[in-house]
């Protein structure tokens, strides 16, 4: 069966083939979703986020530069690029525009006092136990690491995608590690490395 490259099916999508949105939705979906997750947390409305930016792509298409036509990996990395950016800037206007209510429900859910705080967490569930870590993170190191350690992305993809020089990505993912770590040792049973080495060897 043929495979039709990011700007192949942004072609058909233009001239109104509804099987080539399907297909590019398809393709990106999992990685946004878990991008928007990260950012916003496990009980937001992190999907209503990836609607959108998918209702972004299907209203205005990027245009695939013409010195990467032809190489299908290259073409879809600029694509998931794009939408990366778009889905993490949709999702620190909802941060923003939600941090005074969060705050407040935050308060009223838990006394001053963090009694217990990463050892309520049951065992096994060191997933969620990260999720809400970096919920608690300032938001310039909350977005590099969910990009680092849940998409997966590169210095050099994070600093494409947030606007951050590479150096600046490198320190905010050295300090947001190190303070999961401090959070996360006891359930991890006082192991502090959580990927340090991610944050090294990138900066080249």
């Amino acid at each position: 069966m043929p495979f039709d490259s990011s700007s192949v099916l942004l072609e058909r999508h233009r001239s109104g083939d509804p099987t080539a949105f399907v297909t590019l939705v398809e393709g990106h979906q999992g990685e946004l979703l878990r991008l928007a997750r990260g950012l916003l947390g496990r009980g937001s409305a992190f999907e209503d986020v990836v609607q959108e930016a998918f209702m972004r792509l299907a209203q205005s298409p990027p245009v695939i530069p013409e010195t990467v036509l032809g190489d299908a990996d290259v073409e879809r990395a600029h694509l998931s690029s794009w939408l990366y950016k778009v889905t993490r800037n949709l999702c620190m206007d909802v941060i923003r525009s939600e941090t005074r209510r969060k705050r407040r429900e935050r308060s009223v859910a838990q006394p001053d006092r963090h009694t217990g705080g990463i050892l309520e967490v049951e065992a096994g569930d060191t997933r969620q136990a990260v999720e809400r870590s970096l919920g608690r993170l300032p938001e310039d190191q909350r977005e590099v690491l969910v990009l680092r350690l849940l998409a997966e992305k590169s210095y050099r993809e994070i600093s494409e995608i947030t606007g951050k020089k590479v150096g600046t990505v490198g320190w905010l993912v050295s300090v947001g590690l190190k303070a999961l770590c401090v959070e996360l040792g006891p359930l991890l049973g006082g192991e502090s490395d959580l990927g340090l080495g991610l944050a090294q060897g990138e900066l080249s």
